[in-house]
Parts: C-alpha cells; sequence; structure tokens
C-alpha cells in the first residue's frame, strides 16, 4: 500500500543508501595496504563491504591476518578515513533532487547510521546538509547501533515524530530489521552496497526502490504502519 502524500518524517541510513562513501573507504584502506607493501585493493572488490562497517571492510582487505590483530587496526583506519573524508565520494545519483523534493513538501529528514558520530557530522557541511539534517544519530552515539531499534527511536523523538509516521531508508539488512523493531515503515535501497550472498527481499522491507530518483515522486513512499 503506498501514500499519496510525502511521508511527514523520513530517517535515512548513510554510507550505501545517501552516500557512495566507498571511494573514500577504498583510500583509507589503500594507504593501510601501501603502509604494508601491498598493492592497493579494487575499489569494486571492497564497495560490498561498505555498509558493514569498517571491521569488515578491514577483514576484507586482510584476509590473512588474525581477527585479534585486525580489530588492532580499526582506529587506523578510522584515521585514515578521517583524513579521506569526502575527497572522493558523493551523494548517489538522484539523492539531491529527492531530498529537495522532501524538503519541499515539508518533510523532516535526518540521518541514522552505524558510522562514528564524530565522522558522519563532519561530512555534513561538506555535503551541504548541516542545516538540512534535523536530527544524526551515529554508531556510537548511544549505548545501541542498529539492528537495534534504539537509534531510530531516539532519533524519532528528537524530531517530534511518531515511528509510525517516520520511514527509514536502508541498504543493510540491519536496517530493515532496526525499522521493523522500532515499528516504522521501510524502504530497501537497492542502489547500495550488498554481498553477493545478500537477499533483500528476504528481509521484508515494505517497499524496495532500484533508484534513488523514484523517491522523489510520493507514491513510491509506503504509508504509515
Amino acid at each position: 500500500m503506498t501514500s499519496r502524500n510525502f511521508p511527514k518524517a523520513v530517517l535515512f541510513d548513510l554510507d550505501g543508501t545517501l552516500l557512495d562513501s566507498a571511494p573514500d573507504m577504498a583510500a583509507a584502506i589503500d594507504a593501510m595496504r601501501a603502509a604494508r607493501g601491498q598493492p592497493p585493493m579494487p575499489l569494486a572488490d571492497l564497495r560490498p563491504y561498505v555498509s558493514k562497517g569498517a571491521r569488515a571492510m578491514v577483514a576484507a582487505a586482510f584476509p590473512q591476518v588474525d581477527a585479534a590483530e585486525r580489530e588492532r587496526w580499526i582506529p587506523e583506519f578510522l584515521d585514515h578515513y578521517q583524513r579521506e573524508l569526502g575527497r572522493h565520494g558523493a551523494p548517489f545519483d538522484g539523492i539531491e533532487a529527492m531530498l529537495a523534493a522532501l524538503e519541499q513538501a515539508g518533510t523532516v529528514w535526518g540521518i541514522v547510521t552505524n558510522k562514528p558520530e564524530y565522522l558522519a557530522r563532519q561530512l555534513m557541511p561538506v555535503l551541504g546538509w548541516e542545516q538540512r539534517c534535523a536530527v544524526l544519530i551515529g554508531g556510537d552515539t548511544l549505548s545501541a547501533r542498529k539492528p537495534d531499534p534504539l537509534p531510530l527511536l531516539v532519533a524519532a523523538e528528537r524530531i517530534g515524530v511518531e515511528q509510525r509516521e517516520c520511514i527509514y531508508v536502508g541498504d543493510d539488512e540491519r536496517d530493515i530489521l532496526a525499522a521493523r523493531a522500532a515499528g516504522m515503515p521501510s524502504v530497501v535501497a537497492l542502489w547500495g552496497y550488498r554481498l553477493d550472498e545478500d537477499d533483500p527481499i528476504a528481509w521484508q522491507g515494505d517497499v524496495m526502490i532500484d533508484e534513488p530518483a523514484e523517491l522523489a515522486f510520493p507514491a513510491a513512499w509506503p504509508g504509515p504502519r
């Protein structure tokens, strides 16, 4: 069932949903590989892991390294990534038009990401979203992160919208699980980052959307629960 109007509020995942940040992540990984005498990692090989987080990307880049040792490398990855932040990536095609359509309709929008909050906040002025994004919650903002529903529930509370009137958009199964647990309708962003074994149909989101430009039209959005 779809709505004839835009949603009252929309919360978005960041990496792989609003932002094609894989090139920034790849630059960070390549800096780590270069420091260890290894060649760059092909972007296409890293891209599917971006929405899985820093640990998944470091594991993909250094599969031969013990997991405990890789864990000690996470701060190094984040340091490199902070230096590359916003230098190579950009919003996916159609994102700006979609956000403009939401804003024109009076829809409030915000971001709930598992990226550390300090990194997500540094991106906002780079993207021109600092004044437009009504709420920003990172993976370390609260005591829990997605797929726990807490970040989505707190985000809805902060913008003053009931969760059933707030839609969550994400490209990873954790996003859809969090939305369902929070009582929010969900949109599966099929343009994002996925592993070959991922099955977005099995996630059972309310709707699946191929391209951001589709969400510039109200009929594409699910209605309230």
